[in-house]
């Protein structure tokens, strides 16, 4: 069994309770617009980190990761990207890449928008974690946790906090 801390969209902030809330986890996932290296080292000093990079992400992090990460953890499979819609709503090219791939877990960020809902269609759970920086719409500082237990995802907790800056 794995433990999961999930975030997106840090644009260059990470929150201080961060910390915390990630102290148990086996890893961590960012989805995208990290904003800076510092952050992606930080995050990869505290805990192994998977990441790809977002939109505002520059040359630095693009060159350091990739724009989608396909990958298994226990017995699930994940695609993780920064923009890839929801179910009913996925963003061009994303519908083909889950109906080849089949993952059982869809993982986004871009909207600033916590959202974790089924696809009944594709068979998968899809995971939004939100805003968890202090640049954007957002009002709210959003991350997940989670575990995974063989091909099961159970447990999922939400770091939920005002935005204070």
């Amino acid at each position: 069994m794995k433990t999961i801390g999930l975030l997106s969209d840090t644009h260059g902030y990470i929150h201080p309770k961060m910390i915390d809330f990630f102290q148990d986890v086996d890893e961590i996932w960012h989805a995208g617009d990290l904003g800076s290296i510092d952050v992606y080292q930080k995050l990869s000093q505290f805990k192994p980190t998977i990441a790809v990079y977002g939109n505002i992400d520059g040359v630095e992090l693009r060159e350091k990761l990739k724009e989608t990460e396909i990958f298994t953890c226990e017995k699930v499979k994940v695609v993780m990207t920064h923009i890839g819609g929801y179910p009913k709503r996925y963003h061009s090219g994303i519908k083909k890449l889950l109906q080849k791939e089949k993952p059982q877990l869809f993982i986004s960020g871009h909207s600033h928008i916590l959202k974790v809902m089924n696809d009944e269609v594709l068979h998968l759970l899809h995971m939004n974690p939100g805003a968890a920086g202090i640049q954007g719409f957002h009002q709210r500082i959003t991350m997940l946790r989670f575990k995974i237990s063989e091909d099961i995802v159970r447990d999922l907790e939400v770091f939920d906090a005002p935005r204070s800056h």
